[in-house]
């Protein structure tokens, strides 16, 4: 799911289940190269993980919103508070440890 300003606080803030937002750009190679494994784990955690892309160049408000200076950007979000956040792309498998030593968020 993409975001932008306009709607990013009904997507994200307001969302019942943790959101992670993939702050990219179409021209950034690494942000490329993670695109498939972000999708593939959002496909596996579908119901518990939201994951919502948001280009950095077309929303500025967003990037600085969590002081984005590089991309990607991960961020972690439960109920619209940062849980934690990742700068650069890692492999799938880094990936998935991040996120599971991460999730489910709403028990801890």
């Amino acid at each position: 799911m993409d975001a932008d300003d306009a709607d990013f606080h009904a997507v994200v803030d307001e969302s019942s289940i943790p959101v992670l937002v993939d702050v990219w750009a179409p021209w950034c190679g690494p942000c490329r190269m993670v695109s498939p494994a972000l999708e593939k784990l959002a496909g596996e955690l579908a119901g518990n993980l939201k994951l919502v892309k948001v280009d950095a160049d077309e929303n500025p408000i967003v990037s600085r919103r969590f002081g984005v200076q590089s991309i990607p950007t991960l961020v972690l979000l439960d109920h619209g508070e940062v849980v934690d956040t990742q700068i650069g792309a890692l492999p799938e498998n880094l990936l998935r440890s991040w996120l599971e030593s991460r999730l489910p968020i709403g028990e801890r």
